[in-house]
């Protein structure tokens, strides 16, 4: 006797937020090329032509990743009104490091290609009227933008770079330690400037140090 045919089950309801969720983790776990379109269907429990249906390619998931990282990113702007417009500039800087230094994994993204979605265009917006509400002309507030965007993306590659492996960035305090233990064994007879400096070098991956940059940045851009 043959048995009764079974009744496909009901499909995976699929999002474009969970496939981008799970995707981010993937990248969080080891990096760009770990975020397969093959590795994300299994993630998510799918067939890959299921989150093609979402997504083209692994160029468009990874778009979509940026534009997610970015989005609300601008709203750390405004909260207080008697804040100055450098002090807004600097929350706006130390929100998008905060946003890529917890997801290490994604900083090739930004660094790899075009920001040109909408809430990349919102960030470069809101920064070039911080710019022009600190006295900037036009022409120099938009170089002034694209200064402190590569200061910004360049400090938080810098900052990943000094970990060799992926996955998720230790704590500030224990990356600031391992350098200085690492900076310990420089030869004092050999590079005495250096040996002098290593207290500082240590905290080249803190907020310290990016905070003292990005003052010196905008200095230089009210002083020009």
């Amino acid at each position: 006797m043959t048995e009764p045919k079974r009744k496909p089950g009901p499909r995976r309801a699929l999002t474009e937020r969970e496939i981008l969720d799970a995707a981010l983790a993937l990248l969080d776990a080891g990096g760009p090329e770990a975020a397969s379109i093959r590795r994300i269907a299994a993630a998510v429990g799918v067939a890959p032509n299921a989150v093609y249906t979402y997504f083209a390619d692994k160029a468009a998931v990874e778009r979509a990743l940026v534009e997610s990282l970015l989005e609300g990113c601008d709203g750390v702007v405004g909260r207080d009104p008697e804040a100055g417009w450098r002090a807004e500039v600097e929350a706006l800087a130390l929100e998008l490091r905060r946003r890529l230094v917890a997801h290490p994994g994604a900083v090739p993204l930004m660094l790899g290609g075009p920001m040109d979605g909408p809430h990349a265009l919102r960030l470069g917006e809101r920064l070039l009227d911080l710019l022009a509400a600190g006295g900037l002309a036009t022409p120099v507030a938009a170089r002034g933008a694209y200064l402190l965007i590569v200061y910004v993306l360049g400090a938080i590659a810098l900052e990943v770079a000094d970990v060799p492996q992926a996955g998720a960035l230790p704590p500030e305090e224990e990356r600031i330690a391992a350098r200085r233990a690492a900076f310990g064994e420089v030869p004092a007879e050999a590079f005495p400037r250096t040996a002098a400096a290593t207290g500082v070098m240590a905290t080249w991956v803190g907020t310290e140090q990016f905070r003292w940059g990005l003052d010196r940045v905008l200095d230089g851009l009210v002083a020009g």
